[in-house]
């Protein structure tokens, strides 16, 4: 943003601020930061005004179904850090804090902003957990595809991978700044929680050897906040299960479970019709829900999330504030219609301060250094894995 632009999402953030916390006249902070501005082109946020801004841009990620609780968000203020290898360290301290027991607990750590002529770090990684993806001669990829492009990016910063599973979790990739190679480290495994899945009924289940971590820590967006983005600013709620079995186990792009389920499962797949997607997709959804429960991990299903949603609605509109919301992202990508979210409308504009995905954070998550890798590639069929 140029210093004007700046300016002008400055004020219109601590106006915010002062008067949703009623702290009274915004105009002697509104002059601090005119000073500050004036003499360095950009200006620091207070610890309180961290925490409402992370806060509020949760409550205005219009992708979000699980905002009814953005005031329970718990900020970590390390704009101090520096160190690739100490930001590394506080993003396993995150998921050992997000996590105590299994009780998932909203939580973000935000590292230093961008300012003018002198970037913030980066966080290549997608979430702070992310499974490898390891590309064979086929074109196959054992493990998560959408983790192959970094996979073989830190294998070129010298990673050494994994055992070759299908869950080998990826290092963290961290770039103090733009200039200096990005580095990578090993999460160390008391910070990664993760829960073997078994199915409530079959018993043959665990056989699988699935899996899946129970913090899901966005890491490679920036947060925005009146004007200042910070690029490194991991942020965790807690699953809802069709995240986990109706898109990163079953999509056919990532983990494309659902042809060996129904086959398992002695399913008709000659035809479409016989609906043997919907009947191993719902077992497979089952077992998620069935294993976080019983492992004593949070997790939310879509039909409770659904209607906590229209609750927070309900809370911001006698406010006297508009909820802004995805609808494609908002409705679950299962049993959408019989869902209290679906049939309704949403008003769709984006507010500040907010959540982005730029775009050089995309190719970051895919692994691009300069170049535009490929986007075709296909996981490995499971019944060649168990």
């Amino acid at each position: 943003m140029r210093p004007a632009e700046v300016a002008r999402a400055a004020a219109d953030f601590v106006r915010r601020h002062h008067s949703e916390e009623q702290l009274g006249d915004p105009a002697p902070r509104l002059a601090e930061i005119d000073t500050e501005l004036a003499a360095t082109g950009t200006y620091t946020h207070t610890p309180q005004e961290l925490v409402f801004g992370a806060r509020v841009a949760w409550r205005n990620a219009n992708r979000c179904i699980g905002r009814l609780y953005w005031r329970s968000l718990r900020v970590r203020d390390l704009r101090g850090l520096t160190g690739a290898q100490e930001i590394a360290a506080a993003c396993a301290d995150h998921l050992r804090e997000a996590a105590p027991g299994g009780r998932i607990r909203p939580l973000i750590t935000v590292f230093a902003p961008d300012a003018p002529g002198r970037p913030g770090p980066r966080i290549w990684n997608e979430q702070l957990i992310r499974y490898a993806g390891y590309v064979q001669r086929d074109g196959h990829v054992v493990g998560d595809p959408r983790g192959a492009g970094l996979t073989a990016l830190a294998r070129r910063l010298g990673w050494h991978g994994g055992a070759g599973t299908p869950f080998d979790v990826l290092p963290l990739v961290v770039q103090r700044v733009p200039h200096e190679k990005p580095r990578c480290f090993d999460l160390p495994p008391d910070a990664v929680l993760e829960v073997p899945l078994q199915h409530p009924e079959f018993t043959w289940w665990p056989e699988l050897g699935l899996r899946w971590h129970a913090v899901p820590a966005l890491a490679n967006m920036c947060l925005e906040i009146g004007g200042i983005c910070y690029g490194a600013a991991p942020f965790n709620g807690w699953y809802m299960g069709t995240e986990i079995g109706a898109r990163n186990l079953a999509d056919t792009d990532r983990y494309n479970l659902l042809p060996y389920l129904a086959h398992r499962l002695g399913l008709d797949t000659s035809s479409d019709r016989s609906l043997w997607k919907d009947r191993a997709l719902v077992e497979l959804n089952r077992s998620v829900l069935h294993s976080f429960d019983r492992a004593g991990v949070t997790i939310a299903d879509h039909h409770t999330e659904s209607h906590r949603f229209l609750t927070h609605i309900g809370r911001e509109e006698a406010r006297g504030r508009t909820v802004g919301a995805d609808w494609s992202w908002i409705v679950p990508p299962m049993s959408g219609s019989t869902t209290a979210v679906f049939h309704r409308t949403y008003d769709t504009t984006e507010s500040t301060p907010s959540f982005v995905h730029h775009p050089d954070a995309h190719a970051r998550a895919r692994g691009e250094e300069r170049a535009v890798t490929r986007h075709d590639r296909q996981p490995t069929p499971w019944h060649d894995l168990v």
